[in-house]
């Protein structure tokens, strides 16, 4: 694979990881105020209606049911990878719960590229490797033998999550909004359904509706860019670059709520750029 390929496909994932990564603070902000089950599905309906939007400006043409079958079938997937997001970040520590999410939706990933494609270079593995590395340093808890709190939605999430990445990598490099379309669409029918049948309610009043905008808008944006990274380069590269928002997680929630981040977190932080530049070499 050319060079410019990969570096484009890495910037794309980087800009998933970004985008996903303050969506998932915003959307933990308001999990924190009204639930992760009302936030994710006002979140995930802007994000279905932006997104809505931009497919039928772009003029582009309706993709095959193949496609569309493979983002509804990510969607759901990240549906339940967010939903438990939301959750662990409502009971738990931003900081904590995203990386340690982030750990098996990077290694689901890459195993099947492994399995499928083969595998990569010498220094995108040693990327690999750093990357995990600097992910669990991020997920740590500041005393040893404290179970974090959250954690065990974290690893439903990262299942999540992980699914979601390898059923997006499906979709032909022909189509790229219709899919997030899809995506979102299943994702919020399927949350009412569930609201439906459990009679949950669904009350608007009082819900912090600019954040949850911001966090719509972010989130299916880093669906949009990770889509394009998988079509650009390879599952593996993507997924193990677009894993990297806890750090952009943490970092916020360091500078905005002023939640601490230990030694072990920063040095973290640090291993992942030094991932990123040799997956990227």
């Amino acid at each position: 694979m050319p060079l410019s390929s990969t570096f484009f496909a890495a910037l794309l994932a980087l800009a998933a990881a970004v985008t996903w990564g303050a969506g998932d603070f915003a959307g933990g902000l308001a999990a924190r105020r009204t639930g992760a089950f009302r936030s994710v599905l006002i979140a995930y309906s802007v994000g279905l209606i932006a997104m809505a939007i931009v497919a039928l400006v772009s003029g582009e043409k309706l993709p095959p049911l193949a496609d569309l079958g493979w983002g509804a079938l990510a969607g759901l997937a990240g549906m339940v990878g967010v939903g438990c997001l939301y959750r662990g970040f409502a009971s738990g520590r931003m900081g904590i719960v995203a990386p340690v999410s982030a750990v098996l939706a990077t290694a689901l990933p890459v195993i099947f590229s492994a399995l499928v494609k083969g595998l990569p270079g010498d220094s995108q593995l040693a990327g690999f490797g750093l990357a995990l590395v600097g992910i669990w340093l991020l997920s740590r808890p500041e005393r040893l033998g404290r179970r974090p709190e959250g954690l065990g939605m974290a690893i439903l999430a990262g299942l999540g999550f992980g699914a979601f990445f390898i059923a997006l990598d499906q979709v032909s490099k022909s189509a790229v909004f219709w899919p997030v379309v899809a995506a979102r669409l299943s994702a919020c029918v399927a949350m009412i359904i569930f609201a439906l049948v459990t009679r949950r309610p669904v009350r608007l009043n009082q819900l912090p509706l600019k954040i949850l905008t911001v966090a719509g808008v972010l989130d299916v944006s880093g669906n949009l860019f990770f889509l394009l990274a998988v079509q650009n380069g390879r599952l593996d590269i993507a997924a193990v670059l677009g894993s990297l928002y806890p750090a952009v997680t943490a970092f916020l929630a360091w500078l905005m709520i002023k939640e601490h981040m230990t030694r072990l977190q920063v040095i973290g932080v640090g291993a992942a750029v030094l991932a990123i530049v040799l997956i990227t070499v």
